[in-house]
C-alpha cells in the first residue's frame, strides 16, 4: 500500500526547473534599442536645458520653460514611435528610464548653462 502512495507522489510532482534557451538576438536588438533611447535621451535633455537657459536669459518668468520642457518631454514618445517601428519592444521600465532620464538631464543642463553664464 505504501508502495502505490510513493509512486502516485512521485508522478504527481512537477517536471524540473529548465533554464529557457537564451536568445542572443533578441538581447542584442534590446540592448542596441536601449542604447538608441538613451541617446535620444541625453540629447533631448541637452536641447531643452539649452532651451530653458535661453528663455530665461530672454527673461521669461520660470514656469514659461518648466511647462515648455514638459510639454516636450511628453511629446517625445508619441514622436519615437511614429518614427521608430523598434519601440514596441520597449517595457515600461525602459519608458520609466527614458523619462527619468529626460527630466533630471535637462534640470541638470539647466542648472549648469544657468551658473556658466
Amino acid at each position: 500500500m505504501a508502495k502505490k502512495a510513493r509512486k502516485k507522489l512521485e508522478e504527481a510532482a512537477e517536471p524540473p526547473f529548465q533554464f529557457p534557451t537564451f536568445d542572443l538576438g533578441g538581447f542584442l536588438t534590446h540592448e542596441f534599442e536601449m542604447t538608441t533611447a538613451t541617446t535620444i535621451a541625453l540629447i533631448v535633455a541637452v536641447l531643452l536645458g539649452l532651451l530653458s537657459w535661453a528663455l530665461g536669459v530672454v527673461g521669461l518668468p520660470w514656469f514659461v520653460p518648466v511647462v515648455l520642457a514638459f510639454v516636450l518631454i511628453a511629446v517625445v514618445p508619441i514622436l519615437l514611435t511614429r518614427l521608430r517601428d523598434e519601440t514596441k519592444i520597449y517595457t515600461k521600465g525602459d519608458w520609466a528610464s527614458m523619462f527619468l532620464m529626460e527630466i533630471f538631464g535637462w534640470l541638470g543642463f539647466w542648472f549648469l548653462f544657468a551658473n556658466l553664464h
